[in-house]
């Protein structure tokens, strides 16, 4: 919105600013970070009216959760809402990726958002049931790729692009859109299950999206993509304030979700991030690097499929316990421990996923 103001310059006074996208996803960084730190606690105390118990705890889990009872959920709602106005306020609302991230963001969070208050009214952790969430997960996702296949230059539409290889991609014809689906719906579903330690799940999603907030800008400026050899995606640099965004509104969540958290992120956050984390990467044609990017989530994923499968075949369990966080839970590493090891491997990863871009 703000970007309009540029209508006023004539180049060389203050308006003239916002013509830049790195001044403005600055001040999506300053607005988010002070709505979360604004919001934050005043957000708290409606939750603790309104949920009464809090968040259910899983009965079988760690020992340890069960001092988090009482504790409030749906979080993400802070989140998100920085997000959002920030990004509204300081991205180009011509931009079509913009409104293709805030879109999915909101959608999947509106999915996470109703699963929470099912939780929170029936006192359980069962939640709207997982097909529901998925079936409404995959149209979704259906849409947003569909969308991203109509915004793309001509000839990267349906093409995925590899890592480590200059300017390759391949033309997955009508495979494309059901393969978008499953990157945006695992993406969503895999920090949905890294979400369940205090601030776990939060500073890897900043992280991440740092990360493809600087793979968006490189990507849509062709002096840098002739340069670093990549594909030229125009009009993904915007992205970057959606990314600033949602790192300020992820810090001023994580002031009130630090151990011991005073509030829970949810379904509500986590999904959307996810989902939107998983939109960037495809509108950047950096589906296969966002696997490293975000190994942390998909390890956590991968944790359970296998935790699930082999339990079905053999009656016997892979993990003491799944997601993997647990695991490491059940096997005496303090929840701090897990956290800030899992932070360190997520930065690892994040940079793994930035030397793609020039080790070609």
């Amino acid at each position: 919105m703000l970007y309009w103001l540029t209508s006023f310059s004539d180049g060389g006074d203050f308006f003239n600013l916002f013509r830049y996208i790195t001044v403005r996803a600055g001040g999506a960084f300053i607005f988010a970070l002070l709505f979360g730190f604004l919001f934050g606690q005043p957000l708290i105390d409606l939750l603790r009216r309104r949920q009464g118990k809090g968040q259910p705890i899983r009965t079988d889990g760690p020992a340890t959760h069960f001092a988090k009872a009482g504790t409030p959920t749906m979080g993400g709602v802070l989140i998100l809402g920085a997000v959002t106005v920030s990004t509204l306020l300081f991205a180009r609302l011509d931009n079509p990726y913009v409104w293709l991230i805030l879109g999915v963001t909101i959608s999947f969070g509106a999915i996470g958002f109703v699963d929470d208050y099912a939780k929170v009214s029936a006192g359980n952790t069962k939640g709207v049931p997982a097909k529901v969430r998925l079936a409404l997960g995959f149209l979704i996702a259906a849409v947003a790729g569909l969308v991203a296949i109509w915004t793309h230059p001509p000839e990267l539409q349906q093409a995925m692009a590899f890592p480590f290889f200059k300017n390759a991609l391949w033309n997955m014809g009508v495979l494309y859109l059901p393969f978008v689906m499953l990157v945006i719906v695992g993406s969503a579903n895999a920090v949905n299950l890294t979400d369940g330690l205090d601030g776990l799940a939060i500073m890897p999603v900043m992280i991440a999206a740092g990360t493809l907030g600087v793979i968006s800008y490189a990507v849509g400026r062709i002096d840098f993509t002739t340069y670093l050899e990549v594909h030229y995606v125009p009009g993904t640099g915007e992205l970057l304030i959606f990314a600033a965004g949602l790192i300020g509104g992820g810090l001023g969540f994580l002031w009130y979700n630090a151990p011991p958290a005073a509030v829970f992120m949810g379904d509500t956050g986590s999904l959307a991030l996810g989902g939107a984390l998983g939109t960037a990467a495809v509108v950047t044609k950096h589906e296969l690097v966002w696997a490293i990017i975000g190994g942390v989530f998909v390890l956590e994923a991968v944790s359970v499929i296998v935790q699930v499968t082999y339990f079905k075949a053999t009656g016997k369990r892979v993990f003491l316990m799944a997601p993997i966080h647990h695991h490491f839970e059940k096997k005496g590493w303090a929840e701090p421990q897990v956290v800030i090891r899992f932070w360190i491997i997520a930065l690892i990863l994040a940079l793994i996923g930035l030397a793609t871009l020039k080790v070609r």
